[in-house]
């Protein structure tokens, strides 16, 4: 007997994850219920220390978990996974998926054995980053690039507002004029927010570039993940909804924009703005 659909919860510190809810309805089953909590008011986290990230993560999981009971709940923002996933699994009891810079994978397909990685600036110095690169690509050269400003132009590009190119030019500068840059062959996303500009990048780098946006393998483990549950996990549903934890600075623009996603409104938390 086939299971009835499950219930996700994906999470990210603004509206970048609606990437990899993208993916989701394109590879789960018709009607998987899918929340999103985007922790708006505290955006961008690749700008935020560790300590406040994790305890404040695990408090906002903490309420939403308890009222939605989700089969299993996906980290889609690359610095919430780097620092508070070992966190999320000690405390709750469900499934977590994270999103991690897709290292092992560009080690994988780099034909020339350098391979770039953009991402937040906090990713960029953290650790979990070097080990990465360390366990996985020792043998590459990884040219690493914290971008401040991609996040943003992704918000943007996302609502439909347009991105100028030379801002996006710039960032990508970074990486191919590094010593060895013109080397590159592959470059990973380590933000999720970057998947809105992948057509600027496109347009932007040369042809022959690999472009890495793991929101599809992301989306094909939490599928996994769902077939696996115990039919007694299944329960009554409640529509699915849209979390923010504050007052977005375009609601007009996100409500038509989470439309094309299925989300027919968008709930604040209140109590949850910084």
């Amino acid at each position: 007997m086939p299971l009835p659909p499950g219930r996700v919860l994906a999470f990210d510190s603004g509206i970048g994850g609606l990437g990899v809810v993208q993916a989701l309805r394109t590879t789960l089953p018709p009607g998987t219920r899918i929340d999103y909590l985007a922790d708006n008011a505290l955006f961008p986290y690749g700008e935020q220390e560790d300590s406040v990230l994790v305890a404040r993560i695990l408090s906002l999981m903490e309420e939403r978990i308890a009222r939605l009971r989700p089969d299993v709940v996906l980290i889609a923002c690359n610095t919430a996974s780097t620092i508070a996933l070992d966190a999320l699994r000690a405390r709750f009891d469900v499934p977590f998926v994270g999103c991690v810079p897709p290292v092992r994978w560009a080690a994988r397909v780099s034909q020339t054995r350098v391979f770039g990685l953009l991402s937040t600036r906090g990713t960029a110095r953290r650790p979990y980053l070097r080990g990465l690169r360390d366990t996985y690509a020792a043998d590459c050269e990884m040219i690493v690039h914290g971008a401040r400003a991609l996040a943003d132009l992704a918000e943007k590009a996302y609502l439909g507002e347009s991105v100028d190119d030379r801002l996006v030019a710039e960032e990508l500068r970074h990486l191919f004029e590094a010593p060895n840059g013109d080397r590159i062959d592959t470059i990973g996303l380590g933000c999720t927010h970057y998947t809105f500009l992948n057509e600027a990048f496109l347009r932007l780098c040369p042809p022959d570039i690999n472009w890495l946006d793991p929101a599809i393998p992301v989306a094909q483990q939490v599928g996994r993940i769902l077939d696996q549950r115990s039919p007694a996990c299944a329960e009554a549903m409640t529509a699915e909804t849209l979390y923010l934890t504050g007052p977005p600075p375009a609601q007009e623009a996100l409500e038509k924009a989470v439309a094309r996603l299925g989300y027919g409104q968008i709930t604040i938390l209140e109590h949850a703005s910084v």
